[in-house]
């Protein structure tokens, strides 16, 4: 996919699954089972043990519209890594100039993270195609609602705080999508390889912003 192509996907599916696992043996069954249910957009951040080869052999395996992304992304150097091992998007939790710029000269989407308005405007107005607004667990739905008045052109994607039950309210509240981690990759059903009730959940989270 091209990256606008990856900028609509992102916008019809609306949720980023954020895998921190430490264990990446059973990396493949949660993706399986999350796609089962219709999540299908999936950010490996950089603090899983081999980040680089999982997102590349993630990549490789991948069913038609899955998107596989980077998360944690610090810096440019990371970025270019991450962009040649396959990744369709890249995700950090800051605004780093440098890697919003690399992935703009690879064609690459890029959502650095933000925290303020006017942290917020300047990832955008330096080239984010989304800006993740992080960490939006002490901000709720309503700092989403007033940002979209004065910057409605601005795609928002709240990370940190998001959970099954509230997703959908920052959704119609103007965010385009949201990152959601251990609230859906819940870590029992993971060790305990409850596939299908892993499934389940993406499959209950589709359907609420849907």
């Amino acid at each position: 996919m091209n990256k606008n192509e990856v900028i609509n996907a992102l916008l019809e599916l609306k949720i980023v699954a954020v895998v921190r696992m430490t264990d990446a043996s059973r990396l493949s069954r949660v993706i399986e089972s999350i796609q089962r249910g219709g999540v299908k957009a999936i950010e490996i951040t950089m603090t899983v043990p081999g980040a680089v080869g999982i997102i590349r052999a993630a990549a490789a395996a991948r069913n038609p519209g899955v998107l596989i992304g980077a998360g944690t992304v610090l810096d440019a150097a990371t970025a270019v890594s991450v962009i040649d091992a396959g990744a369709d998007f890249v995700v950090s939790p800051v605004s780093d100039f440098p890697t919003i710029r690399e992935c703009g000269r690879r064609g690459v989407l890029v959502a650095p993270g933000a925290f303020t308005p006017t942290e917020i405007l300047n990832a955008w107005n330096e080239g984010a195609d989304i800006v993740k607004v992080f960490p939006a667990t002490s901000l709720g739905p309503r700092y989403f609602k007033d940002l979209k008045g004065p910057l409605p052109h601005i795609r928002l994607m709240p990370t940190g705080g998001v959970s099954l039950e509230n997703a959908r309210d920052f959704i119609a509240a103007g965010a385009c999508c949201v990152g959601i981690g251990a609230a859906l990759l819940d870590p029992q059903l993971i060790a305990e390889e409850r596939w299908d009730e892993l499934a389940a959940r993406a499959a209950a989270l589709a359907a609420s912003v849907h």
